[in-house]
């Protein structure tokens, strides 16, 4: 559904310079161009223009660029609605199938978003899905052309988007579209954000093999009492083994979750169902032996490409469930649901090279928020 903010509109620099005088936020050169971008926006929209030009942000990992966008939509008064990347393109293919037999469903779709919404945020856009990229140029197209202002954050500049894709010139429209009607900021400071301000809570431990599990005792903290039980918890139609759950936490070791065929929408069903999630047995996640072939996880909903003798990059045994935790991380990271996790190595070693290495980036920074107390449920 569309959301407007119920309280009225207050814009990104008031929200900035709250954060700073009553949140000990520090002070970024960089994130103010975006605040200022931001602004620009929030003010054309209040005054009821017509035209108003959106807004991409990117840059690496904990540059703020989620929160900037978060405070630009809260302080909305128009209707809005803020996505992560890969939940939109998944209602979009299935609102494609829905709308099949009608006449250029991708445009009847644009129309209707069009219709309940003036402004669409959306974070993390990381493209490496061959369907993906060959839809969002014509997309993307039919959303501005009904007067859409887009909110974008990324990792990558928009011509980095897809850079060594397979038919990449198909993806070039969509590139060509954001930067009509964007503005394009790079958040280039050189603070990770994520890592301060606020109290440390610690939510990753590393295995000490004389020493009782960790997780037992945080399973138990958690669940404050209520009944709980070891029966399996059902995910997609399978039946994923537990060592504990109750109603709100659940534990799990990591083979069950990550090595089992499950999909990014069955992540979301379990942060709709559990406030907390407590992963065992985390290996280093960088350690096999490099294959042939590609990862079928999920982290990008990829699909498989036939390339003909196109060179694939060396993957391991591991990348399935590497692909897999990834899309664990985003999914409990952006509904605000702890993970607590017990592995063999330090966070900073549980991913150092590979195939993977840029999208894992984002996973360590997000795993370092939450050993922060203000983070999620707490």
């Amino acid at each position: 559904m569309a959301a407007t903010n119920r309280s009225g509109p207050s814009g990104p620099e008031a929200a900035y310079r709250e954060a700073q005088e009553r949140h000990g936020f520090v002070d970024d050169v960089a994130q103010r161009r975006a605040v200022e971008a931001l602004e620009k926006t929030h003010r054309a929209l209040a005054r009821g223009d017509k035209a108003v030009e959106g807004v991409y942000l990117w840059g690496a990992v904990g540059r703020g660029k989620t929160w900037l966008m978060d405070r630009f939509h809260a302080g909305l008064g128009v209707a809005s609605r803020r996505w992560h990347f890969h939940h939109f393109m998944r209602w979009v293919h299935r609102r494609q199938f829905q709308l099949s037999g009608t006449p250029d469903p991708l445009r009847r779709l644009a129309a209707e978003l069009a219709d309940e919404v003036r402004v669409l945020c959306l974070d993390e856009l990381f493209v490496n899905d061959i369907a993906d990229a060959m839809l969002l140029g014509r997309l993307f197209d039919a959303l501005f052309e009904r007067g859409l202002v887009l909110v974008v954050t990324s990792n990558q500049a928009p011509e980095s988007l897809y850079a060594d894709g397979f038919n990449r010139e198909r993806f070039l429209p969509a590139i060509a579209a954001i930067t009509r009607h964007l503005e394009v900021v790079h958040l280039d400071g050189d603070q990770d954000h994520r890592l301060h301000p606020g109290a440390e809570q610690r939510r990753y431990w590393v295995r000490e093999r004389e020493r009782p599990a960790p997780l037992a005792t945080v399973f138990d903290t958690l669940n404050a009492g209520q009944s709980h039980d070891a029966s399996p918890v059902e995910l997609g139609h399978r039946a994923i083994p537990v060592e504990a759950k109750s109603e709100t936490v659940l534990w799990c070791r990591f083979e069950a979750l990550c090595e089992s065929p499950l999909s990014a929408l069955d992540f979301i069903d379990l942060c709709d169902r559990f406030h907390h999630v407590l992963i065992g047995e985390v290996p280093r996640l960088d350690g096999g032996p490099a294959m042939s072939g590609i990862a079928r996880g999920t982290e990008d909903a990829s699909q498989r490409v036939e390339a003909g003798d196109r060179e694939l990059p060396a993957l391991t045994h591991q990348d399935d469930g590497v692909r897999r935790f990834i899309a664990l991380v985003d999914e409990c990271y952006d509904r605000g649901v702890p993970l607590y996790i017990e592995a063999e190595v330090p966070l900073e070693a549980l991913y150092r090279q590979g195939h993977l290495a840029f999208p894992f980036r984002r996973t360590l920074s997000r795993l370092s928020e939450m050993q922060l107390a203000r983070f999620g449920h707490g």
